[in-house]
This record gives structure tokens, sequence and C-alpha cells, in this order.
């Protein structure tokens, strides 16, 4: 037994190094222009750029026909600055941020140098009077290039900021559900302890199996707090949370399983269905001499995925207990703070019954 603790001690100790949260990774901060959306935002950016060009022009006879043309040559441009950031990506992407803007803003400059030359012989072949003249192509040339450079200056700073933003975000996001993931461990420690103590001197072989149950269970609590778990990892670790408590609480403890409809790789927060659980066992099924039955069930719908715990309960009690609270609202929060508004904690309590259901997107892989 004392090996065993001392195995526990050692285990805990060398995964404490590890559960802090990674910074986020410095990524391109330009946005994939392979996407369809990015392609269909760059043409809208492009008509409405070409719609201030055609309406500044001053003492235009043609306006219709000079916004034609104008759409035509920015379209073609944007499109061809587009297609070259999509190829040059990977390379970009291997450079710091600031050097990678650089190169992106050259890059733009020159699409737009070459596609200038290109519609000045396109139009020079075509049949006009007079012929267009090297002054004018130097013109036409210096135009393009002074607001490729303005626009292309503006969009690159503004992904930029964008980029920085979503990085903030993110990184008080990871905080934060780090924050909450360490707040829920003492917890469930305290109790798992509480449970394995009482068998120590009655069944010291029980209680020996109990810890290296709980041994398992931080090998699965003490992980990256910001990444999610399948839910048949979930499941296994509420099993062994599980066999702890039955150990302790023997026949008045009874579990039953209904998650047959549930795609086992769905992917969700750790350590969400074991708080539930064990508040199940504590607020609601402890209290009763004749203990009861804890029935998990889920379902799948419309692409979310729905678990609720039912547990009986003392009906005076109306299970609000101030534990209760903490370890609800905990996941709560951390089911929000993964899926937004789509990740739900929902508490019913009627007719001795107490049930609680957790909703979030089925997702099979990190997005």
């Amino acid at each position: 037994m004392y090996s065993e603790m001392r195995a526990l001690l050692s285990l805990n100790d060398k995964k404490k190094t590890g559960t802090a949260v990674k910074p986020v990774t410095d990524e391109l901060f330009l946005p994939n222009f392979c996407g369809v959306r990015m392609v269909l935002a760059l043409m809208v950016i492009a008509q409405l750029l070409a719609f201030v060009l055609a309406l500044g022009q001053m003492g235009s006879e043609n306006r219709w026909k000079d916004l034609s043309l104008i759409s035509l040559f920015i379209q073609w441009a944007a499109l061809s600055c587009g297609a070259v950031l999509c190829l040059s990506r990977p390379w970009l992407r291997k450079l710091p941020n600031i050097q990678a803007g650089l190169l992106s803003y050259l890059l733009v400059l020159g699409v737009t140098a070459v596609m200038s030359e290109a519609a000045y012989w396109i139009l020079q072949a075509a049949v006009m009077e007079p012929p267009l003249t090297r002054a004018w192509y130097y013109g036409f040339l210096s135009r393009n290039l002074a607001i490729s450079a303005i626009v292309s200056a503006v969009a690159l700073r503004y992904f930029y900021v964008q980029h920085q933003w979503k990085r903030n975000i993110e990184s008080e996001a990871q905080a934060r559900i780090q924050a909450l993931q360490s707040r829920i461990r003492p917890h469930f420690l305290f109790n798992s302890l509480n449970s394995i103590a009482s068998l120590t001197r009655s069944h010291p072989n029980e209680a020996e199996a109990a810890v290296m149950d709980l041994a398992d269970l931080f090998r699965g609590s003490l992980r990256e707090a910001r990444l999610r778990v399948p839910l048949s990892e979930e499941i296994e670790l509420c099993h062994k949370y599980l066999h702890i408590e039955k150990l302790r609480l023997g026949d008045r403890l009874q579990v039953r399983w209904e998650l047959e409809g549930l795609p086992r790789d769905a992917l969700l927060p750790v350590l969400t269905l074991q708080p539930l659980l064990e508040n199940a066992i504590y607020h609601g099924l402890e209290p009763l001499a004749q203990g009861g039955e804890i029935v998990i069930s889920g379902a799948q719908q419309q692409g979310m995925i729905h678990i609720s715990i039912s547990n009986p309960a003392n009906p005076a009690a109306g299970a609000k207990t101030t534990g209760n609270r903490i370890a609800l609202d905990n996941v709560r929060q951390r089911l929000q703070a993964f899926h937004a508004k789509r990740g739900k904690l929902i508490v019913e309590h009627s007719n001795g019954t107490h049930r609680v259901q957790i909703s979030f997107p089925y997702l099979s892989k990190e997005p």
C-alpha cells in the first residue's frame, strides 16, 4: 500500500511539469487565400474599390464604361494577388510575421506591376485611336502602384491586428480553462481520498486497488486542460471513479449506462462527466439510507451530443448545496469556454429525481 502511494506521488510530480497551458503558436497572420470564402471576400472588396475609383473620376462622360474597365482590371489584379499569396503561403509560414508581411507587400506590388504591364499591351494591341503613349503608360503604372500600395498596406495592417486580437482571445480562453480545470482537481482529489481512507483498515486489498484506480484517474485529470478528450476516454475515467465509490458504498450504488447511440470519438473537455457523477453520489445517493441508481443516458440530434445523469435525491434537501453549485458552474463554464453558446448545462429537480444534462456539438477532431 505504501509503495503504491509513493508511485502515485511520483506520477503526480512528473505530470505537474506538463500541465501548463502551451503558448499559442506563432502562426502566419495572413488569412488563407486558397479558401473559397476568402476568394469571395476578395472579389467583393475589389468590386467595392472599383466603384469608388469609378465614382471618383472627375469629368468622365461615360462612367458605366469606365466602371466596367476598372472592375475588369481590379478583379483581375486582386485574384492574381490572391493566387500568388495562396501559392506562397507554405514559404510565408516559415518566416516571422514581420518578414512575411514585407514579402507579401512586395509580392502584391509586383503582381500589380505585371498586371499593369499586361493591361497596357492588351490595350495597345486593340484597335485604339490614337495609340497609347509611353507617358500614358507611366501614369497608368504609377497610379496603379500607388493605389495598390495604399490598399495592401491597410489590408495587411488589418490582417495583423485581427490576428493579434484572435491570439489574445485564445490566450485568455486557455488561461480561463486552465484555471477552471485546476479548481476542480482538488475537489475531486479530496473526495477520492476520503473514499480510499474509509477502506484502508476494513478492506486493505480493495483500498490498494482503489489507489491504482486513483493513479489512473490522475493520469487522465492531469492532462493539458486546453485539449479535449474522446467520449470513450471520459467514460473510462468515470468507470474508474465509480469503482472507487462502489468499494465504499457497496450495493447502495447502482449505475445504468445508456450511451449506445453516441459516437465514442466525440470530443469534450476532460473531467466533464466525472464531477457530475460525483455530485450525483455525494449530494444524491449518499444521504439516502437505501442508496439508489444513477442513470447515464445520451442521444445525438442534429449534430449535437446530449448526455444526462439522473439520480434519486432527498426532496427535502432539494439537491442544492454549495459544493453542488460549484461543480455544476465549473462544468458549465468549461463547456461554454470550449463551445461558446452551443455548450450548455441544464439542471432539473422534480419528483425526487435530480437530473443534469450537458449538450455540446459533435466534433471528432480539434478544430
